[in-house]
């Protein structure tokens, strides 16, 4: 299964609401991924799942980004649901439309991320087959963002281990 993040768009009044009662929060997100809607037009979701580890470690290194398991509030104690406001999500965005793919894949070294143990320590096994998984949640990940933003929409992130 494997340790994974992943966002989907959310409403002021939702965060609001899940700040006050953290239980509806944890139903209520399930239920969205679990709908027959899913996904919902309206409603944009995307990963960058079990990849965030490695694309926390090209942030990190070109000094952009999130800070996946930093950002956000937690809803839930346990870590596992956090809520990003329409403002945070905003401003990621601009920073991910500002940050070109190859910025980050500058900093990409699957030597030192394997000897580091960056999650999910595949990167010796297809060093450039991997890079291309990280581009390709990358781009999942701005696509989510710009969408929501351009929306005015926050996001609940589930972490997920």
């Amino acid at each position: 299964m494997g340790v994974s993040i992943s966002f989907i768009s959310a409403t002021t009044q939702e965060l609001d609401r899940a700040e006050k009662d953290p239980d509806w929060a944890d139903e209520y997100v399930y239920q969205l991924y679990d709908s027959d809607n899913f996904p919902a037009p309206d409603r944009p979701y995307g990963g960058p799942d079990k990849a965030w580890g490695g694309l926390q470690f090209l942030f990190d290194e070109a000094r952009v980004g999130p800070e996946f398991l930093m950002d956000g509030s937690m809803i839930l104690e346990d870590g596992t649901l956090f809520g990003w406001t329409a403002e945070q999500v905003e401003s990621l965005a601009g920073q991910l439309r500002e940050t070109p793919w190859e910025r980050l894949a500058a900093h990409y070294d699957a030597e030192r991320m394997a000897k580091d143990d960056v999650y999910p320590n595949m990167w010796k096994f297809d060093p450039e087959g991997e890079l291309g998984w990280l581009e390709y949640a990358y781009e999942e990940l701005v696509e989510f963002f710009c969408a929501a933003a351009e929306r005015g929409l926050g996001a609940f992130m589930t972490f997920s281990f």
